[in-house]
């Protein structure tokens, strides 16, 4: 399946730990990978910065890879979402954890949130920016799941 929100077009190391991504649907970003190289003990040979810049598309155009080696790759789907994130957007993958940990189906998470199952579904797969209200009401209904109760807003109102 051709999804041209994952596929890389281009790719470069343009600092220590960041990388400058072009995606097949137009959206360009600068991703930084500082805290995922030192979270991941097999990353670590990225803060090598002759490793960092040796940086390319793989072969299918679905992630990245440092230095030829296949050790050091990151899918473009993981790379999309910290760009979406660190930009201080909602992410599709926040959208699939949201749904599996409140054990949601397609149907019960949209009506949760009041959209078509089309929408979230769009939403889910990466498809479509996911607007900052529905990534604001994924944040309301797990406050109201978990117990918390609106007095602040009482308060307020």
């Amino acid at each position: 399946m051709n999804q041209p929100q994952f596929v890389i077009q281009d790719v470069a190391a343009v600092a220590p730990a960041r990388l400058g991504l072009q995606f097949g649907d137009g959206f360009a970003a600068v991703v930084d990978l500082t805290e995922a190289i030192i979270k991941h003990p097999s990353l670590a040979r990225l803060a090598d910065p002759s490793v960092f810049r040796a940086v390319a598309p793989d072969e299918w155009n679905r992630g990245v890879i440092f230095a030829d080696d296949d050790d050091l790759t990151l899918a473009s789907d993981n790379l999309r979402a910290m760009a979406v994130e660190q930009a201080g957007e909602h992410s599709h993958q926040q959208v699939v954890a949201w749904m599996h940990h409140h054990g949601l189906s397609l149907d019960a998470a949209a009506e949760a949130l009041g959209i078509s199952r089309r929408m979230l579904a769009y939403y889910r797969s990466g498809e479509r920016p996911i607007p900052k209200t529905v990534g604001l009401a994924m944040l309301g209904w797990e406050a109201l799941e978990s117990g918390q109760t609106l007095d602040a807003y009482d308060k307020v109102a």
